[in-house]
């Protein structure tokens, strides 16, 4: 996973493509682990595994979300 280390070098419009390409890894990822899950053969460490790539992949996508949403004062 390529997780971007200084958003505030990116152009929103970058950051709106990877982020894009982040939820939809995310995705694969919930669907790779319900269908893994579902076998009664199912590797449990490859489960693990993919439910800490699948939590990162959420980190950075709250990240730019953060980046990409402006700050409202109220």
């Amino acid at each position: 996973m390529n997780a971007p280390n200084d958003l505030s070098m990116k152009t929103d419009e970058v950051l709106k493509i990877e982020l894009e390409v982040f939820r939809r890894q995310h995705r694969d990822l919930d669907e790779a682990i319900t269908a893994l899950e579902e076998k009664a053969t199912s590797d449990q460490l490859t489960v693990r595994r993919l439910k800490k790539q699948k939590l990162q992949l959420k980190d950075v996508i709250a990240l730019i979300e953060d980046r990409l949403t402006p700050d409202i004062i109220a």
